[in-house]
């Protein structure tokens, strides 16, 4: 047996047993009904190899893990201009802060606090109907799995929009500051839908390894972004993919990750693999209690970090 099969089949042994696991997010309605004893975990490997233990071909919201996707995107578009409307720092504060915001005048953190996602999206939106903007996220991330059967949960999509006040207070704000090009809600309808994104582990850590992989698709050898763009999207994802634990994520972990309010996790070991798990249960940073546990289990047993020697 492969020694990343004996550590997957450890670690979902190990968190099969967990007592504590967190909690599941409530403030949207239809997050708050999945069972948080599912525990999935898929490594895919750069070589072609892929393994998984768990719950990891079972559907789940990925949230704000689509976030790495559309960064992709609109650096695509747009290069690196989009860096005069989204920082680059981590942000020390909740994902949702308004008060960051104003003090900075209407420019967020950086690209994977809401207010920088929906920012993004806005970016996306150019020059498309918001409906033409979601098919094309969509298809970028089927093209990235190759799987076309990754779709929308479209009662989260509405459980978001009936309930996201804080984003349209967001977007609002920024569009007061004029950094937001198109009206709110066209701007949030995109949003709100990429995050309904619903993807199984097994997906998710095979549309992850273009970062692993020095910019290219594992699967076709065609380059998705640079190498250089890969390593700066790695590189934001380890100092501001967790939010506010995202110090206490390098720290325990040690290599790139963006997290979603789902439950899961996209990791990535540059030059090796990318990972995906998924527990619904969240910490209080509202990142997913047991994924950050078993990533930090999996990186230790196998030496994977970005400041091993």
């Amino acid at each position: 047996m492969a020694e990343i099969e004996t550590a997957l089949a450890q670690v979902a042994a190990e968190m099969a047993e967990a007592r504590d696991r967190g909690s599941v997010a409530t403030y949207i309605p239809q997050l708050g009904k999945v069972d948080p004893q599912r525990f999935g975990i898929a490594v895919a490997m750069n070589d072609g190899r892929v393994f998984a233990e768990g719950d990891a071909d079972e559907p789940f919201s990925i949230q704000s893990v689509s976030k790495v996707f559309t960064l992709t995107l609109a650096l695509g578009k747009i290069g690196d201009s989009l860096w005069q409307r989204v920082g680059r720092e981590p942000s020390g504060n909740p994902f949702n802060s308004i008060v960051q915001l104003e003090h900075e005048h209407g420019i967020p953190r950086n690209p994977f606090v809401n207010a920088g996602a929906i920012v993004v999206t806005d970016v996306l939106l150019a020059g498309h109907q918001p409906r033409e903007a979601i098919g094309e996220i969509l298809r970028f991330v089927q093209f990235l799995c190759d799987d076309d059967s990754v779709y929308i949960d479209r009662s989260v999509a509405a459980s978001e929009q009936a309930t996201g006040f804080r984003n349209y207070a967001l977007a609002n704000y920024m569009r007061s500051f004029g950094n937001l090009t198109h009206a709110p809600e066209m701007a949030l309808g995109v949003y709100f839908h990429h995050c309904a994104f619903a993807m199984t582990c097994r997906q998710l850590a095979l549309a992850g390894r273009y970062l692993a992989n020095g910019g290219r698709h594992s699967g076709t050898g065609h380059t998705v972004i640079s190498t250089e763009r890969a390593r700066r999207i790695n590189a934001l994802m380890l100092t501001c993919g967790h939010y506010d634990g995202s110090g206490e994520f390098a720290f325990r972990v040690g290599i790139p990750g963006k997290s979603g309010v789902g439950g899961g996790i996209l990791a990535v070991v540059p030059g090796v693999a990318s990972i995906a798990v998924w527990s619904p249960g969240l910490n209080a940073n509202g990142n997913s209690k047991l994924g950050s546990l078993a990533l930090e289990r999996l990186a230790k047993v196998m030496n994977w970090s970005v400041f091993a020697p």
